[in-house]
């Protein structure tokens, strides 16, 4: 895959971010439903998220 602008770039960018959060959000929807979650994972998680959103996504959209 050639990437000729940064407009792609970004958008290749949010693409993976919302990939992320469906994929967390997946997770904790199955830890729910199995009753095995616990709020400190969830907490981890939420903030890994949060970590790669602003080391690899704000940068790449300024």
């Amino acid at each position: 895959m050639a990437i000729h602008s940064t407009l792609e770039i970004s958008y290749g960018t949010l693409v993976f971010a919302a990939l992320g959060a469906i994929l967390i959000g997946a997770l904790l929807t199955v830890m729910h439903v199995k009753r095995r979650y616990h709020p400190n994972l969830i907490g981890a998680l939420l903030g890994a998220l949060l970590c790669f959103l602003l080391l690899e996504a704000l940068p790449a959209l300024i």
